[in-house]
């Protein structure tokens, strides 16, 4: 009798163990925009975009003023699963890759059209760790189904196919939609279902959004509100990117409330950030509306072609300009991070890796070095390294020529991969990146040029080469990248 009482003690402690260490283990929901500007949300200041969810989730936690990305989408998300630069894992354009044939120099193209099979992503390292995982919406790491998120370390998985447009949106694997369903209510619902599926383990949901992605496409009632409300004279005010903005905002509430329904809101980290910075208008200048929206604005009108501004963030996506890798970034998380309060830490996507292993106790993959640092004392301490570097390296055309970068505290250096010259910022001073200072802080170039070169060699940072089929008057035709199928 007294073997049994000490088995079903010993049972008792063992299962209360397990659960205590779950408990004590947060869940996570990272929900991710899609070309969304660092000046495009109310709580970074813009005065015509609405929206009352995300400002609620600014107000209970941190907001960052420094948090950056890559300059497109396929590099900033393999950033995000590797927790490696996206130079050093050779994914550095949007897969497959911008191409202009006849420039001066050629681009290199990635190492593969894919993440790496030989890599970890962050949804293994946090199975590994016991985390139930979920992966829904845009991907864009690979279009077999062997490199989907549901074979790269979550659990479950849907990968929005961007042809289906953002009604009745198309997946992988296969989920049944309707012509009135939009992608952004699609994608909160499964987060909802995964949720309250795993609310008994702590679980780890990656909600990536298509919006505010080109081509423009909103709710009609939506985009007649933004039309009819009055114009921020500093804004462009395109109705349908902020009816698209608004659809981000209410998948927002959804997860918020669902969390509150569930009892789930007091462990549970909800990370907002956006892949790269807001398009300004689209790099071939063809109109950037389409779907239902096509006809939003008449022909000729500005907006056709003008989705945001970044300002007084320089440029857009597709750049090294502050406005093309300066995004949103805001993080709740009760009684850990103190509500309603903002960071000057310089934190990168690289950052995320690190971060949730520590959050989730787990252990850094074999043979994986990560090149972020963990943001749990910026986010818990208000502690950071106020001089820390962030490279960013962007060899192909795009909306400028091919570029490569280091900011390092208050200074930003940024080298053409074309002409070779070099351009020196204080971004304390000139966050428009204005003023060229390199011939007055000679000492300051020559650091952070050695930096830079350094970091480049150590990542294996691919450069242009010339190009023997260079022709002046074709320089600026699009081509046909070598790797698009």
């Amino acid at each position: 009798m007294k073997k049994i009482e000490t088995f079903t003690f010993v049972l008792f402690t063992v299962l209360m163990s397990l659960t205590s260490a779950a408990q004590d283990r947060p869940n996570i929901i990272m929900i991710m925009a899609d070309d969304l500007g660092g000046r495009d949300l109310a709580v970074y200041g813009n005065k015509f975009n609405e929206t009352p969810n995300i400002d609620k989730l600014a107000s209970q936690g941190m907001l960052f003023h420094n948090a950056y990305a890559a300059p497109v989408c396929s590099a900033s998300r393999a950033s995000i699963q590797s927790g490696q630069y996206p130079a050093r894992v050779g994914i550095f354009d949007f897969i497959p890759g911008h191409w202009r044939p006849y420039e001066e120099v050629t681009v290199p193209i990635h190492k593969e059209q894919h993440l790496s099979d030989d890599l970890s992503t962050i949804g293994d390292a946090m199975q590994s760790a016991g985390y139930k995982t979920a992966y829904f919406g845009k991907w864009h790491l690979g279009h077999l189904e062997k490199h989907e998120p549901q074979n790269r370390g979550y659990d479950a998985a849907y990968t929005y196919m961007a042809s289906g447009g953002f009604y009745s949106p198309q997946f992988s694997p296969a989920y049944k939609t309707t012509e009135s369903d939009r992608v952004s209510d699609v994608l909160a619902t499964m987060s909802v279902d995964f949720m309250k599926k795993n609310k008994d383990n702590p679980f780890f949901i990656f909600f990536s959004h298509y919006d505010v992605h080109v081509q423009l496409d909103g709710d009609k009632d939506l985009i007649d509100k933004y039309k009819n409300k009055e114009k921020d004279p500093d804004y462009p005010g395109n109705a349908v990117y902020a009816a698209m903005i608004e659809h981000i905002d209410r998948s927002v509430g959804t997860i918020m409330q669902a969390l509150e329904d569930e009892g789930l809101a007091e462990n549970t980290i909800v990370i907002f950030y956006s892949d790269n910075g807001g398009v300004d208008n689209r790099f071939d200048n063809i109109p950037l509306l389409g779907g239902r929206s096509k006809n939003a604005y008449p022909n000729g009108h500005p907006l056709q072609y003008i989705a945001t501004s970044n300002a007084p963030l320089r440029a857009g996506k597709g750049t090294l300009y502050e406005g093309g890798i300066r995004v949103p970034l805001i993080v709740k998380w009760p009684n850990k991070v103190k509500e309603n309060v903002t960071s000057e830490a310089l934190v990168s996507s690289v950052d995320f890796y690190p971060t949730l292993l520590e959050l989730a106790k787990g252990l850094q993959p074999e043979n994986q070095g990560l090149d972020g640092y963990s943001m749990l004392p910026a986010l818990t301490e208000n502690k950071f390294d106020p001089e820390r570097e962030i490279f960013t390296h962007y060899p192909v055309y795009h909306h400028e020529q091919p570029m490569s970068a280091l900011r390092k505290g208050d200074w930003k250096i940024i080298e053409n991969l074309v002409s070779g010259e070099f351009d020196l910022y204080n971004l304390k001073y000139d966050v428009n990146e204005m003023t060229d200072l390199k011939y007055s802080y000679s000492e300051k170039l020559t650091k952070m040029k050695s930096a830079l070169k350094k970091w480049q060699v150590d990542t294996n940072a691919q450069r242009p080469v010339p190009n023997p089929a260079f022709d002046a008057t074709k320089r600026y035709e699009w081509g046909k990248h070598p790797d698009r199928k």
